[in-house]
């Protein structure tokens, strides 16, 4: 077996080049491969096109990136907490493909050998007749929409219905977040990181992960493994304190019972 590892997030991102497409893990914030997006901003890298469930928030996540306007695409279900975002998206300067997240999580994982499948999810609405703005011109009219795709019917038991054609996404890299990982890629996520991270892995034609913890062949438990190591060629021991942020942070305010 090969050893994946790298020494450090530089090096393991510096061949992507300029205009590649991107497959990024994490659910919010929850997740994000930080490092290797720290890595990448530092490196310059441009013109990317990525494929993520939403462009993390102004100052943090895949926002930083945007931030520096180094993303030429974003492909994502939500985009609601980055004001940039919706400056650029707006003024012209960012394209947008907006998928339902079921779909997006769906076509992500190209690489496992389905190339397309029919879903109902969009059926009836411009996600299948085309239409929803991918780019504005300055002036605010559409300069980009996206094109109509197939749709056809099928009986699966329930009578006649309608479903549209979406294709697999396979990107250049895939960049992922996990709690622990051996020297032969095989990764375990915690929690809510489990999210998009999975799929964006078997999206990547060449994945590379940042993990927490590191550990030699053998320490995983095989029924732990939520990644077998067939999906990730490059790995990245990041540490166990490396910073973690929420979208916002709630807590209850203590109350005395009455009469205590």
């Amino acid at each position: 077996m090969i050893d994946k590892t790298w020494a450090s997030a530089a090096e393991a991102v510096a061949d992507i080049p300029d205009g590649a497409s991107l497959a990024v893990g994490g659910f919010g914030l929850s997740g994000n491969p930080i490092a290797l997006i720290e890595a990448l901003l530092a490196q310059g890298t441009s013109g990317l096109s990525v494929v993520s469930n939403n462009c993390g928030v102004d100052d943090w996540g895949l926002g930083v990136l945007l931030r520096a306007q180094r993303i030429r695409k974003m492909t994502s279900s939500y985009v609601g907490e980055n004001k940039e975002f919706e400056r650029q998206f707006l003024s012209g300067e960012l394209e947008l493909e907006l998928t339902p997240q079921g779909t997006l999580a769906e076509a992500a994982g190209g690489r496992v050998g389905i190339a397309a499948f029919f879903t109902q999810t969009g059926v009836g609405t411009q996600v299948a007749e085309g239409g929803l703005p991918r780019r504005y011109a300055p002036d605010g009219s559409i300069a980009v929409a996206s094109p109509p795709k197939d749709v056809r019917t099928f009986d699966l038991g329930e009578g006649e219905r309608e479903y549209v054609l979406e294709e697999a996404i396979v990107t250049d890299f895939a960049l992922v977040h996990a709690l622990r990982g051996d020297r032969h890629g095989n990764l375990v996520f915690n929690k809510a990181a489990r999210n998009f991270n999975p799929l964006a892995a078997m999206a990547g034609r060449v994945c590379i992960a940042q993990v927490e913890e590191l550990v030699e062949p053998g320490e995983l438990d095989p029924d732990s493994i939520h990644l077998p190591g067939i999906y990730v060629h490059r790995i990245v021991e990041v540490g166990t304190d490396i910073e973690k942020r929420v979208e916002r942070r709630t807590v209850s305010t203590p109350t005395t019972p009455e009469g205590a």
